[in-house]
C-alpha cells in the first residue's frame, strides 16, 4: 500500500458497543497499529492489556504563575481578569489553575513583570505491546482540556509507528460524541465505522456523527449493533443509509455470551462459537471492500 490507512470507530453516544468492535478489529486485522482515541475515558487496553514500553507526558495550555519575590500586590491583575481567576487570599493574589484561560493579558499588564504564563502537564500517551501489536494509548488527567490536541497526538504517533514498522492500517477507537475529538479523530481517517443502536436516541445520535464525518469528506460504513432488539428502527437505520448512500457493513445480534465474554476481559473473536463471530468477520472483511475500492 502507498500510505498507511486510518479506521476510526465512531458513536453518535456512549455506550453503543463501539469500544468492543474496535478491540474485536484490532485483533483482526494483520499488519496494523492499535490506537485509543477516546482519551477522556478511554478504557479499550482494558480489553488489550498493553505493556507500556514508552511514557510521554502530554503538555496542555499556558496558564498565569506569580513570582512573589517580585509582586507588590498592586492588584491590577484581578481588576483586569476577565475570567475571575485570580483572588486575594491571605495578603496576597493567588490565580486558580482551573479559572486561568491563559489569555496572557496580566502577564503583559504586570507592571514588574511579575506573571510568566507556565505550560502545563495534563496527561501522557504511551507506546505500549499488546499481543496483537503495538498500541498508542493516552491518559488525562482528571479536570484537564486540550482532549482533541491528546487526540492529535495519539493519531500522529499511531502514523508515525506505522510507517516506521511499515504497517498497512491504524485501527482506531474513536471518541463518542461530534466534539472536538471527534473531529480530530476523523482528521485524515480513510473510513468512519458508525456504531449505532436501534433506538431513537441511537438513530439521531448516528446521524449526527455522520453529519461530521461527511463535512470533513470523510467515507463512513455503519454497523447496527444489538440489531435484534427493534427491527422497525433497523429498517428506519437502513432507509437512512440507503438515502445517503451509506454502506450497512453488518449487524451485531444482542447476546448475552458477548457481555460474559468482556466480563472476562475477552472479545467475542476470543469465543468459541463461531455463530458469535462470524458478524464481526463479516464487518472486517467489508472494511477491507471498502478500503480497497
Amino acid at each position: 500500500m502507498s500510505s498507511v490507512k486510518e479506521i476510526v470507530i465512531l458513536s453518535g453516544k456512549g455506550g453503543t458497543g463501539k469500544t468492543t468492535l474496535a478491540s474485536t478489529l484490532s485483533k483482526l486485522f494483520e499488519n496494523k497499529v492499535i490506537a485509543d482515541a477516546d482519551v477522556d475515558a478511554a478504557d479499550m487496553f482494558i480489553m488489550l492489556k498493553p505493556k507500556k514500553e514508552k511514557v510521554v507526558p502530554f503538555k496542555g495550555k499556558s496558564i498565569a504563575i506569580i513570582d512573589y519575590e517580585k509582586c507588590t500586590s498592586c492588584g491590577v491583575c484581578q481588576s483586569l481578569c476577565r475570567f475571575d481567576a485570580i483572588s486575594y487570599e491571605n495578603e496576597k493574589y493567588v490565580i486558580s489553575p482551573y479559572l486561568c484561560d491563559g489569555c496572557t493579558l496580566c502577564e503583559l499588564a504586570c507592571p514588574v513583570n511579575a506573571i510568566s504564563m507556565e505550560q502545563q502537564t495534563v496527561g501522557e500517551w504511551y507506546v505500549s505491546n499488546t499481543e496483537h501489536g503495538k498500541m498508542v494509548h493516552s491518559k488525562l488527567y482528571p479536570g484537564a482540556e486540550n482532549s482533541g490536541n491528546l487526540v492529535t497526538m495519539v493519531k500522529h504517533q499511531a502514523q508515525l509507528l506505522a510507517k516506521e514498522n511499515r504497517n498497512d492500517y491504524v485501527v482506531i477507537d474513536g471518541p463518542p460524541g461530534i466534539g472536538c475529538p471527534v473531529t480530530s479523530s476523523l482528521s485524515g481517517a480513510s473510513l468512519a465505522v458508525l456504531v449505532t443502536e436501534p433506538t431513537f436516541s441511537g438513530i439521531h445520535d448516528l446521524k449526527r456523527v455522520y453529519k461530521v464525518a461527511k463535512h470533513f469528506n470523510v467515507a463512513s460504513a455503519i454497523v447496527i449493533n444489538k440489531y435484534d432488539l427493534n427491527e422497525e428502527n433497523v429498517k428506519l437505520i437502513e432507509q437512512f443509509a440507503c438515502d445517503e448512500k451509506i454502506p450497512v457493513i453488518g449487524k451485531i445480534p444482542f447476546n448475552k455470551a458477548i457481555v460474559d465474554a468482556q466480563v472476562s476481559l475477552k472479545t467475542p473473536i476470543d469465543l468459541e462459537d463461531d455463530i458469535l463471530k462470524e458478524p464481526f468477520i463479516e464487518i472486517y472483511k467489508n472494511i477491507l471492500k471498502l478500503l480497497e475500492a
